[in-house]
C-alpha cells in the first residue's frame, strides 16, 4: 500500500493545496505532518501558528484524516516518521527563504521522492524572468505587467477523504490562548468573504486612511498559508489595487528566490555606514521617540501583532532616513512583533525603504509629520495609540514633543525630504 508525507510548514490549510491534492492521488495512505522546530523562532507568532495548527487537524478529521505533529529537526523528524509508515514520497509546498531551501537541499540528499508543488503565492517564484535576460525580475511595474498575463491554475478544492496508515500517534499540539486576532483557515476564510462581500471595492480609496483601518488584515492568514492567495486574487479581481499588493507579495518572493540572503545582506549598492545608537533604537521600538505618528505606528505594532502598511512606510522611513539606523535592525523587530512577519515581505519592504532594494529611487525619504497630516488629518489614529495626547486639538496632535534621539541636525528635516508617493502602493 502507497504512503506519502505531506509536509506544512506555510501551507497551513485544505482549500488550494497542491501537495495535498497530489498526495491524495497518488498514495492510498496520506501522512499530513507538521514539525515544529524549536531552533526556529516563531516570536509574536506562535500563538497565532498553534491556533492555524488545531484548525488544521480540525479540517482533516472532517476528512477522516489528522494532523500529525512532532517536534524537532524538521528533516530529521520527517525521516523518522517516514521510515515508521513506511512512506515512498514527500509532498511539499515550495518556499523561497534561505531556510526553507537548506531543507529542500538536505532532503534531497535522502533515499526517498522528494516533490516540490506551488502554492505559497499566485505565481511561483521562478515562473516568470525579463525578456530582455535574468533570472528575476528587478523593478515591480514590468513584473506586474507580466504577473497579470500569466495564465493561471485554477484553485483546487479540499480533498474528499484522507486516509491515514492504522495506529499511528498523531501527536500532540502544545496548549495555546486564543490571541486577538484568530488563526487557522476557518478563520481567516471567513475575514475573506466579509472582506470581498464589504471592503474590496473600497481599497483604493481607502488602504491609506490609517484612522479608518480600511485595509483587509489578511496578511496573517496569507503568510501562514491559511488562505490561498491564488484563490484569493481570482476572487478579487474587480479590486484591482488589492490584487496588486498580492503581485507585491509575489514579487518580494520571486527576488528572495533568487537571493535567498536578503534577510542579512543588501540587495544592491554597497553598504552603507550605519548610525549604532543603541538608546535611539530602542525608543523607536518602545514608540517612545517624541514623533506622534512613529510612536502610535510601534505602539500599534506592539499592542496587536500588525501594523497598519501607510505606517510601517512612515517608521521604517523614519529609522533608517533619518535616525540612519541599519535597516536590519528595524527588520529585526518587524520580524520578531508582526504575526504576518515572513522572510520575503520583511526584508524586501525594509531593504526597499532603505534604499538598498528593489526602489528605482533609492534616496527616496518619507517626511513623517507630512504624512501624519495627509493621512491622519484628524489626529485620531495617533490618540488611538498615543493616550498621553487624547487631549490635543487637531492637526496639532501631530507635532513633535520630544526627539531627544535624533542626530544634530535632524529635527528640520521632518517636515521636509521626498514625499513623492510610492507608485505601486
Amino acid at each position: 500500500m502507497t504512503t506519502a508525507i505531506v509536509l506544512f510548514n506555510r501551507d497551513l490549510r485544505v482549500h488550494d493545496h497542491p501537495a495535498l491534492t497530489a498526495a491524495c492521488e497518488r498514495a492510498e495512505r496520506v501522512v499530513p505532518l507538521f514539525v515544529l522546530d524549536p531552533a526556529v523562532p516563531a516570536g509574536r507568532r506562535r500563538e497565532f501558528l498553534l491556533e492555524c495548527l488545531a484548525d488544521l487537524r480540525g479540517s482533516l478529521r472532517t476528512r477522516g484524516g489528522d494532523l500529525v505533529v512532532r517536534e524537532g529537526d524538521v528533516v530529521r523528524e520527517t525521516m523518522k516518521l517516514a521510515a515508521e509508515v513506511g512512506a515512498e514520497t514527500i509532498c511539499v509546498s515550495a518556499d523561497v527563504s534561505g531556510l526553507a531551501r537548506r531543507r529542500e537541499e538536505r532532503f534531497g540528499e535522502e533515499r526517498i521522492e522528494f516533490l516540490r508543488f506551488p502554492g505559497l503565492t499566485v505565481v511561483p517564484p521562478g515562473e516568470l524572468r525579463p525578456s530582455g535576460g535574468g533570472d528575476h525580475f528587478r523593478v515591480f511595474t514590468p513584473y506586474w505587467r507580466a504577473w497579470t498575463k500569466y495564465g493561471r491554475r485554477p484553485a483546487l478544492p479540499p480533498p474528499g477523504r484522507i486516509t491515514l496508515p492504522s495506529k499511528l500517534a498523531a501527536g500532540r499540539i502544545p496548549g495555546h490562548r486564543a490571541g486577538a486576532v484568530p488563526g487557522g483557515e476557518t478563520a481567516g476564510r471567513e475575514r475573506a468573504e466579509r472582506w470581498l462581500r464589504e471592503g474590496v471595492s473600497d481599497y483604493g480609496d481607502g488602504h491609506d486612511d490609517l484612522a479608518g483601518d480600511r485595509t483587509s488584515r489578511l496578511s496573517p492568514y496569507l503568510r501562514f498559508g491559511c488562505l490561498s492567495p491564488l484563490e484569493l486574487a481570482g476572487r478579487a479581481e474587480a479590486g484591482e489595487e488589492f490584487v496588486r499588493q498580492l503581485c507585491w507579495r509575489d514579487f518580494h518572493h520571486q527576488v528572495t528566490y533568487a537571493f535567498p540572503r536578503i534577510s542579512r545582506e543588501n540587495y544592491r549598492r554597497a553598504e552603507r555606514r550605519w548610525r549604532h545608537d543603541r538608546d535611539a533604537l530602542q525608543a523607536w521600538q518602545a514608540g517612545m521617540t517624541g514623533l506622534p505618528i512613529v510612536d502610535a505606528g510601534m505602539r500599534q505594532l506592539l499592542a496587536e501583532g500588525w501594523m497598519h502598511n501607510r505606517a510601517r512606510l512612515i517608521v521604517a522611513s523614519y529609522l533608517v532616513k533619518l535616525l540612519g539606523v541599519d535597516w536590519r535592525d528595524g527588520a529585526a523587530h518587524f520580524f520578531e512583533h508582526l504575526l504576518d512577519g515572513d522572510v520575503a515581505n520583511n526584508s524586501g519592504n525594509w531593504q526597499w525603504v532603505a534604499g538598498t532594494g528593489n526602489d528605482t529611487r533609492p534616496n527616496r525619504a518619507f517626511s513623517p509629520l507630512r504624512q501624519a497630516r495627509r493621512f491622519d488629518p484628524s489626529g485620531d489614529y495617533v490618540r488611538r495609540y498615543v493616550p498621553e495626547l487624547a487631549g490635543v486639538p487637531g492637526k496639532d496632535v501631530h507635532e513633535p514633543w520630544r526627539l531627544s534621539s535624533l542626530p544634530a541636525g535632524y529635527p528640520a528635516r521632518l517636515d521636509g525630504g521626498d514625499d513623492t508617493e510610492r507608485e505601486q502602493r
